[in-house]
């Protein structure tokens, strides 16, 4: 498939590799320019482009942005087919994207993206950290290989997110509609525990949703003040999941 990915932080640039490596034709932007990305993420054989030019042209989008960014890329989907195939990797963490007031009253992190954006979308490898994304994939067929839940509305747009997932070294857990993703964000149960494929019903079934905001400052408070503000994404794996499984379960 033909793939554009815009952002190259710890998730995308890891898509940009994965991917083509699967046999993907990838472009990459980032929000400074094409000029800018480091030549070691596309050493696989993805093309550095802009912005606009990573969502012409393509079979499915990748937005693998800071939360709060998703309103600077809203022009640039008025152009972008009804049909083209949308996925969204972020997390909304008050702490770097500041206070969004409609899901500090309980509205659905997908949903609100999708409203902003003004499309359906698929959400994809947000529950995951950025290093066990990077170095625990698996073959399929491995009875530890850990799963990713994908959420989505359109059949097309899950059953393509959960084919990618596949292809990055993952298995894909499908986990119904985007008003059901709450399940998969900061604080649930799923998020960034290395769950298998056979835990990962049960852990999305036993999430309370009124629990996930204080669970997630908690640990984010923990990581800040271990690891400091720089590492809040790409903390130690080992001992992140640890983190998350004590609190988020």
């Amino acid at each position: 498939m033909k793939i554009g990915i815009l952002g190259t932080g710890n998730i995308g640039k890891t898509l940009v590799q994965k991917l083509t490596k699967s046999g993907h034709e990838i472009k990459v932007a980032n929000s400074r320019g094409p000029e800018t990305i480091d030549v070691q993420i596309l050493t696989s054989g993805a093309r550095a482009v802009t912005s606009q030019d990573a969502m012409k042209d393509v079979d499915v989008i990748i937005l693998s942005i800071p939360f709060a960014s998703h309103s600077t890329i809203k022009p640039l989907m008025a152009e972008v087919p009804e049909e083209t195939v949308v996925i969204d990797t972020a997390n909304y963490y008050p702490v770097r994207d500041g206070i969004i007031q409609d899901i500090e009253n309980g509205m659905v992190e997908s949903l609100w993206v999708a409203g902003l954006l003004g499309r359906p979308i698929a959400k994809a490898w947000n529950a995951i950290g950025a290093r066990a994304f990077a170095e625990s994939g698996m073959a399929s067929g491995n009875p530890d290989r850990i799963a990713i839940p994908v959420a989505a509305d359109r059949k097309n747009d899950r059953d393509i997110a959960m084919r990618l997932v596949e292809a990055t070294g993952f298995d894909a857990f499908d986990a119904g509609t985007l008003a059901d993703s709450w399940r998969q964000q900061p604080g649930a149960p799923v998020y960034c525990t290395n769950l298998t494929k056979h835990e990962m019903a049960t852990a999305l079934d036993t999430a309370e949703k009124a629990r996930l905001p204080k669970r997630r400052d908690l640990v984010t408070a923990v990581v800040l003040e271990r690891f400091g503000a720089e590492k809040l994404s790409n903390s130690d794996a080992d001992f992140l999941t640890t983190l998350n499984r004590i609190i988020y379960r």
